[in-house]
């Protein structure tokens, strides 16, 4: 089976994206604070990949598990050391969101040392690499092309279920609705919060480790991915982790196919504008839709269009 590889790059950029949505909107919907570390969150389960494949010696794929702890708990230390003090001393959304940035900004700084010190030591390329030449191939397809919407699927799916059926799920949707009341019906609110941002960090470490096997891994990625994760949880609203999946989708595919559509029409020159694709994304959002996918009346557009 063969695909051309434009398409291989929309199926896997959109289902990382969605994952990186879905984990940025969990942790928006807990403390309400823009969190710009997060797409640094993947760059560490990049290094993870990196390290497992060519230190361990291991299958890339080995390092999902390991990239989703470690970037989980990092995440839990951002909250639980910064945001959570700032938050307890009534600092205001602005304040808490430029912690964020500075604590982004200390990631890089430690993800660079961590590259430099990966050559010295091993003698490996660690900025601008990638691990595709090590992925394994599936009906001769490289299994990232498989394996990253199936793992959206099945987070996806997970998450539905817990949210929906699981007695934590209900506690978190009360907790992120009105923590105040659900802290007056016995509900471990600072819990259900840890949880959350350890949840949406370990899925930006999850995106992270996949994308090693077909992107390039740098320690300034972040930075790079940051514009396209915050139009993906833009658009799907902010504040719904269905409106993420679809932001998601949609910002993912566009950037990609958009990109290549344009460039195809217009020239070459159009493919060193695509970062402008998720920007327009959040402006047209917020202009036109400020609670996303999520918050359109749907069923009302549907009867609309019908009628003319």
């Amino acid at each position: 089976m063969t695909i051309d590889p434009i398409f291989s790059d929309a199926i896997i950029f959109s289902s990382l994206l969605t994952l990186l949505g879905i984990g940025l909107t969990l942790t928006y919907i807990t403390t309400r604070v823009p969190n710009f570390a997060h797409a640094s969150f993947a760059t560490i389960g990049v290094y993870i990949a990196l390290i497992v494949t060519h230190v361990w010696g291991l299958v890339p794929y080995i390092a999902i598990p390991i990239s989703f702890a470690i970037s989980g708990i990092v995440a839990v230390l951002l909250y639980t050391f910064i945001l959570k003090p700032l938050i307890r001393k009534g600092s205001s959304q602005a304040i808490q969101m430029i912690a964020t940035l500075a604590f982004d900004l200390v990631m890089i700084a430690l993800l660079n040392i961590t590259a430099d010190y990966i050559v010295k030591t091993y003698q490996i390329t660690s900025r601008e690499f990638s691990l595709r030449s090590y992925d394994i191939e599936f009906m001769g397809l490289p299994l990232i092309v498989i394996v990253a919407p199936i793992t959206i699927a099945i987070l996806a799916i997970t998450l539905h279920i817990m949210l929906r059926k699981t007695k934590f799920g209900i506690a978190m949707r009360a907790a992120t609705e009105n923590s105040d009341l659900a802290e007056t019906v016995g509900i471990n609110v600072k819990l259900i919060y840890g949880v959350s941002w350890l949840l949406g960090g370990g899925f930006a470490g999850i995106a992270g480790a996949l994308m090693s096997l077909w992107f390039q891994g740098d320690p300034n990625l972040g930075p790079q991915l940051i514009p396209s994760v915050f139009a993906a949880s833009i658009s799907g609203g902010f504040l719904s982790i269905y409106g993420a999946i679809a932001g998601g989708i949609l910002v993912g595919l566009t950037e990609v196919l958009g990109t290549r559509f344009l460039a195809g029409e217009f020239g070459a020159w159009l493919i060193a504008y695509r970062p402008l694709i998720p920007l327009i994304f959040i402006v047209v959002t917020l202009f036109l839709a400020p609670k996303g996918l999520a918050g359109i009346n749907w069923s009302k557009l549907r009867r609309h269009g019908f009628r003319s």
